[in-house]
């Protein structure tokens, strides 16, 4: 499987002069981030705008975001230096388990270390060093990318001045490792798993097609798939049965099983208390102005725990986009997500300009 395709001839790389440490205690070499940027770098440093990438996306933001970016739009390349990374154990440029060991001349495959969202952030933060960054207007992130989000405002304060973590929580619920682990072991019954031992061009396919089958009914809603399929059938099966096998064949063709293995574990070691302190006093130390986003239809991360962020969080407010399309309403219900971010991104430049600094709500 040639996972070039899938990466658009606009991302750059960059390559880490120096060895990668990860939270395992284990060692990186010859570590390679792919990134996109939009717009130029003021002269001081101070416009970037940091997006992160969800559990299967890349860092073509300008693709699954579009009408995000523009003029006047949450993203504008006149004003703003934005900036999105393939993460750390992807399949998408940045070094993963389809990557070269170069200790070894053979990919990592099952033996890439175990990473965690810490570990991704770290990364972006030496790429954010090496392209003269030297402050961050706003993080922003949905899902996986929300992860991200919560982890720069506590690991590089100093750097970020905003956040807006969309559709997650502070720490993966028992519900989502379970439904993670799920989808883990159906790429595990898979007769060409081969305990991860496959090869590129023969990996368990049906287990990954069954894993994201799964995924896809947890990233929809009931309303969304009874609005849409109900109990419509095409000659003796069922609309949503289609739907389901048709999106896991597109899916195959572009994602690997031990890369989905990789990120999928990461996901479940996401705490942001984890090694720190209570969870109500680590997220009481964020202090940067964060808008934190809820669907009301997501069952995959309800919005009760974007709640407790925005009860926890001091300089916060709470925002629910209401949708039929459960926890993808932020790929999918991008207008009113684009409003609410545009709207924060007003107040903090008004609060700055007013001589209150980047805290609106202080």
């Amino acid at each position: 499987m040639n996972y070039q395709e899938f990466i658009s001839p606009q991302t750059q790389f960059f390559k880490l002069p120096q060895p990668f440490n990860l939270e395992c205690g284990e060692v990186l070499f010859g570590v390679e981030v792919a990134y996109r940027t939009w717009g130029k770098l003021s002269s001081s440093g101070d416009n970037a705008v940091l997006i992160c990438h969800a559990l299967t996306g890349g860092a073509d933001a300008s693709d699954w975001w579009e009408p995000l970016f523009g003029a006047n739009k949450a993203f504008d390349p006149e004003v703003d230096f934005i900036v999105c990374s393939n993460v750390l154990g992807s399949c998408y440029g940045t070094t993963g388990p389809i990557s070269i060991n170069p200790q070894t001349n053979h990919i990592y495959g099952v033996g890439f270390p175990q990473i965690t969202i810490r570990d991704m952030v770290n990364l972006q933060a030496v790429l954010i060093q090496a392209l003269k960054i030297q402050r961050i207007k706003l993080v922003v992130g949905g899902s996986l990318g929300g992860m991200q989000v919560l982890e720069w405002g506590l690991l590089y304060p100093d750097l970020v001045e905003a956040m807006a973590p969309i559709a997650v929580s502070g720490r993966h619920s028992a519900w989502c490792i379970g439904l993670s682990e799920a989808q883990r072991q159906a790429i595990y019954a898979d007769p060409n798993w081969l305990e991860g031992n496959y090869t590129l061009d023969k990996q368990p396919s049906q287990g990954l097609a069954v894993a994201r089958m799964m995924a896809m009914s947890t990233y929809r809603s009931w309303g969304s798939f009874e609005n849409r399929f109900g109990r419509k059938q095409d000659l003796s099966e069922f609309a949503i049965s289609s739907y389901l096998q048709y999106q896991s064949q597109k899916f195959i063709e572009r994602f690997d099983a031990n890369t989905y293995i990789t990120l999928t574990h990461a996901m479940d070691s996401h705490d942001v208390a984890r090694g720190r302190d209570n969870f109500a006093d680590v997220l009481s130390n964020v202090k940067k102005p964060t808008l934190v986003v809820a669907i009301d239809s997501d069952i995959l991360y309800p919005p009760h725990e974007q709640q407790e962020l925005a009860t926890l969080i001091p300089n916060s407010k709470f925002a629910l986009v209401k949708s039929l399309h459960g926890h993808d309403a932020f790929l999918i219900d991008m207008s009113e997500l684009n409003d609410l971010i545009v709207n924060f991104r007003r107040e903090l430049a008004l609060h700055c300009r007013l001589g209150g600094g980047t805290e609106p709500n202080q």
